[in-house]
Parts: structure tokens; sequence; C-alpha cells
């Protein structure tokens, strides 16, 4: 596998979508255990609040860049990523491979309604997926009998979609207790996979405006997360093409 990628406070893996699908299988396969965080960035500037947050993923398998703008500075920090993992499209092909090789995966996250549809529609579109699941709105109370519910489904592959930092508190609270190979919080994935939120069109995604979509269809709880985050990112970058501007022209001097 290729050196990771150090963008600001993340070691990112430069992997593709299938190169990720083939790494997490080999896991399944032979018998491991562990987590992938897909990193975009707000959650790139929450790691840099968060001990917790930034512990989970640095303790991940894989991370991925599930943000276009990390795929596009990574060369500022000595190193590429080959293509945007999306965490939405990671799971779906992820559920695909599930159906071809007959594992079984869970989803954990969103509302009773929302739930329904999401599995609904992976179904449609993996024919003979097994796929159980339960929604995300339970007391701190009953998340253990939640965890215990996911080893009972005798689920391979997990997905939590509770928003972040709730789905990987979970993850890392009830690890050993998930009894699956591998986990992956998804924030709102299962919301675009119910329905509930268009995806952006893919010419949108590959300007990585995919944010802008998703910020006017959620004003209000979104604008405010984005106004910290994607500004805080920005004036991060000034800064690193400043020092390496500095750094370029010390060398030039005579």
């Amino acid at each position: 596998m290729r050196a990771p990628v150090q963008v600001f406070n993340a070691r990112l893996d430069p992997l593709t979508e299938r190169e990720a699908v083939d790494a997490i299988f080999r896991t399944i396969e032979t018998g491991g255990r562990g987590w992938v965080c897909t990193i975009n960035v707000s959650i790139l500037m929450a790691m840099r609040r968060s001990r917790a947050l930034q512990s989970f993923v640095d303790r991940a398998m894989l991370t991925v860049a599930d943000g276009q703008p990390l795929v596009w500075c990574a060369p500022l920090f000595g190193g590429r990523l080959p293509e945007r993992v999306a965490g939405i499209d990671l799971m779906d092909s992820l559920c695909g491979r599930a159906a071809e090789d007959g594992r079984t995966v869970y989803l954990l996250g969103a509302s009773e309604r929302v739930l329904t549809r999401a599995l609904h529609g992976l179904r449609a579109r993996h024919p003979g997926l097994r796929v159980e699941g339960s929604h995300g709105y339970f007391a701190a109370n009953e998340a253990r009998c939640c965890a215990a519910k996911i080893r009972a489904s005798g689920a391979q592959l997990l997905f939590v979609g509770m928003g972040s930092p709730r789905q990987e508190s979970f993850i890392a609270e009830h690890w050993e207790q998930l009894g699956v190979n591998v986990a992956i919080p998804v924030g709102g994935s299962f919301d675009v996979a119910g329905g509930a939120v268009l995806r952006a069109p893919r010419w949108t995604q590959r300007m990585g405006l995919e944010w802008l979509v998703r910020l006017l269809q959620e004003p209000r709880r979104l604008l405010p997360r984005y106004l910290v985050t994607n500004t805080l990112f920005c004036l991060l970058i000034v800064e690193t093409v400043a020092l390496r501007l500095r750094q370029w022209l010390r060398t030039r001097s005579p």
C-alpha cells in the first residue's frame, strides 16, 4: 500500500474507491477487525477541537478523503490522493460487494422511516443483499442493547449514520461487543440512500461544491457549521501556502 498523506492533522490513505473496497473485504476474508473513516473538511476541523474524535480517526485501519478540497490540497503536503472516496459511494459499493460475496450488512442510524427507505433502496440496487438495521433514536442506556442486536445479526459490515461525534463514540465504546469485522461511520448517508436528501449532481461533486447543494437543502442546520469549518480550513491553507512560499524564497536567496 502507498504511504499515507498527512494533511494537517489527518493521515489519509491514497486509495481509490475500488482499492478501499478491496482492502475492506480482505480484512473481512482474513477475519481481521477495524473501522474505516471517511474524512471531509468538517470532520477534519472537528478533529482539531476533539481529542476523542482525533484519537478515533488515528486508530482507524483506513482513512480516506471524503472531500474534494482534501484531494486538491494534498500536493501542498508532499503527497497525492488519487480521488475522493465519498462515504455514500463507499457504502453503496461495499453493499454491492457484500451481495456478491454473501456477506451480511447492518445499518444503525436515522429515523425509522428514513432507515426503512434506505434498506429498501439498498436491497433494490443490490439483489440478494442481506441487510438489517435499527434506527438511531435510542437513549444512552439502550446503546448496549443496540450493540447486542448488531452482534446477534451476524453482520460483517456495520454502517453507523448518527452524525459526528455520536457515531464514532458508539463504535469506540462498544467495539468489543459489536462482533463486526468492519465498522464505518457514514454521517447522513442513510438520508441520501433513503431519498430524504437529494445527492448533488456529479459535476458539482467534481468541482468540490457538494457541500453547497447540501446547504441549500438544510440551510438552518448546516450554515453555521460550514461558515466556521470552511473559513478555518481556508485560513489554514493560506497559512500553509505562505509558509511554503517563504521556504522557497529562502532557498532562492543568495
